[in-house]
């Protein structure tokens, strides 16, 4: 087992690993920026270096910073969270090249799940069903015009490294397909420095489902259940839980296996997610696969029992999965929401600043993970998620109830959060019935 591990990452994650890693008796180094000097994530572990000014570019993305943070203090391995460098493959080489050990899936299952449309590629060979589509990259106009038309409107045109909703646009007819390539181009070119894009069929208001996986050195690999990220607003989630209310046995069992086979495919290791589009009639089709931990890991970890971030770190240090397929139980109903620094009245403009006073909320079977304090500065520089409030019940509607609970004693003045917003979901008759889609929050807004 490693001595100490550097965690690349800020806010709330970095603090969640952190506590794993002395829950395990594991020294751990911090990472910060300038405009961090005082967060939480600096203080709490035993170590913690500057790796630059406030730009995550100049910070976070700092590899050779990192790197060095690493050969200082002694750190024998990296948990990257998510965001940031957490699916860089390149950087996965430049560790592996200074002997440090990476806690997350290889290179090449990177590349090889990373960009989409290798994605595709990999899983079809697989068996797993995928949206119809380009068989790989779009290389110009016309060969987009001819896809299309094959497969027929509307379609999506999105950015084959992309993620978190970057690269994508809706297109209803040919007329607007060639400035739809050009943006979506551009957009890719601008986010994840690969202007690479491809085609798929637009499914008609499907519900996000995806399936947590985990994977050891030696090819033992199970799905831990399902969560449904439905509760969407423009490609970005807002709430997300588990099980999902449609969700069956049998159809449990079938992308449960299906996402088995696609990390199969590429030799996948340590955590991973693969998320499906699931229609009305119950078919569904790969999307993507987050080749890291997500931000809604602790929906599993609530209704599994099991500890997704302390699992990472066995898998990385040569351990073998403790457990198969038949012993995963899921067990009550749990939903997590993402609290923001940001304004819904004003278009959820971000909202940094100074928290005079704050309460979190407690009691049996809630769960908050958050990096922030009573005086604490949010700074302007990135993501606008400032806690996660997760709940567990027996049911769905005691979950609902409870989040709600939870949610109304969350008070935090000094800034403008979206605490009313999900609020306002957990009363949603739409939401309240269940069978919500990906679309359900655009119509609403």
């Amino acid at each position: 087992m490693f001595k100490k591990i550097l965690i690349a990452n800020r806010g709330e994650i970095a603090v969640r690993v952190i506590r794993a890693c002395r829950e395990m008796g594991i020294k751990t180094v911090a990472i910060y920026s300038e405009a961090d000097k005082s967060a939480l994530h600096a203080h709490i572990a035993d170590e913690a270096i500057c790796v630059g000014p406030p730009a995550s570019k100049d910070s976070y993305l700092n590899t050779k910073a990192i790197i060095a943070a690493c050969e200082i203090t002694g750190a024998e391995a990296i948990h990257p969270g998510f965001g940031f460098l957490s699916e860089n493959p390149a950087f996965v080489k430049l560790c592996a090249k200074c002997g440090i050990k990476w806690i997350g899936p290889s290179p090449e299952a990177m590349e090889a799940m990373g960009d989409k449309a290798n994605a595709k590629q990999t899983v079809i060979k697989a068996g797993v069903p995928v949206v119809p589509g380009s068989e790989g990259v779009v290389s110009d106009l016309d060969e987009a015009k001819k896809i299309a038309a094959e497969i027929g409107y509307p379609v999506m045109v999105k950015a084959s490294a992309g993620g978190g909703g970057r690269g994508i646009r809706f297109v209803q007819e040919e007329s607007e397909l060639e400035a739809a390539l050009l943006s979506s181009k551009q957009d890719a070119l601008t986010f994840f420095g690969n202007g690479d894009v491809y085609i798929e069929k637009f499914i008609v208001n499907p519900k996000h489902v995806e399936i947590q996986l985990l994977a050891d050195e030696f090819g033992n690999t199970v799905h831990m259940g399902e969560r449904d990220c439905s509760s969407q607003r423009r490609n970005q989630k807002v709430l997300e839980e588990s099980p999902s209310p449609v969700m069956t046995e049998e159809l449990r069992n079938r992308m449960g296996m299906a996402a088995v086979n696609a990390a199969k495919a590429c030799g996948y290791s340590n955590a991973g997610t693969i998320e499906f589009l699931l229609d009305a009639n119950g078919d569904f089709y790969f999307m993507e696969m987050n080749a890291r931990i997500q931000v809604e890991h602790p929906v599993t970890e609530i209704v599994t029992g099991i500890d997704l971030i302390k699992a990472q770190i066995r898998v990385a240090a040569g351990e073998k999965l403790p457990f198969k397929q038949e012993d995963i139980k899921m067990t009550g109903h749990v939903i997590e929401c993402r609290v923001n620094a940001e304004d819904p009245a004003h278009d959820f403009r971000p909202s940094p600043g100074k928290i005079e006073s704050l309460h979190l909320p407690g009691g049996f079977g809630v769960r908050m993970d958050t990096a922030v304090y009573q005086g604490y500065t949010i700074p302007p520089y990135y993501d606008s998620m400032i806690a996660k409030v997760i709940v567990r019940g027996d049911n769905r509607e005691e979950a609902i109830q409870k989040m709600r609970v939870a949610l109304s004693e969350f008070l935090i003045e000094g800034i403008v959060t979206n605490i009313d917003f999900q609020l306002g979901i957990l009363e949603d008759e739409t939401f309240l019935g269940g069978k919500y889609d990906i679309g359900f929050l655009g119509r609403k807004m």
